[in-house]
């Protein structure tokens, strides 16, 4: 009777050691894709720079630095970002959606219809 308890006693001990040093039961998680930011500088087929920085948003001239638009951005998932902004040249509101199509290239489709590119400047 006690080899039978000493028995299970040592098969119990060598499972929860097997158990604690890991060896080939160990997986990793897969690692998570890491969601692309559109944080920094971005310039359109005009030469017009936009600045997307901590949810502001903001459109200059390159020759003067004059502002032409500014306004607020959220980024919705990796791929959409919606930009509420007011143009300082017609004193308008308007609300633009851009989708992330790679991680230098914003395609935007304001309210009205109209379409534009930006591109990652570095």
């Amino acid at each position: 009777m006690n080899f039978k308890i000493a028995g299970t006693a040592i098969l119990c001990a060598t499972a929860l050691t097997a158990c604690q040093t890991g060896g080939s039961y160990y997986r990793p998680l897969p690692a998570q894709p890491r969601v692309q930011t559109i944080e920094g500088t971005w310039a359109d087929s005009n030469g017009l720079i936009s600045t997307f920085q901590g949810g502001s948003f903001a459109t200059r001239t390159t020759d003067t630095n004059q502002l032409l638009a500014s306004g607020t951005y959220a980024q919705i998932n990796d791929k959409l970002i919606e930009i509420n902004l007011t143009s300082m040249v017609r004193n308008t509101t308007s609300k633009v959606n851009c989708a992330l199509v790679t991680p230098s290239q914003l395609n935007c489709t304001s309210e009205s219809g109209g379409q534009f590119s930006l591109t990652r400047r570095s």
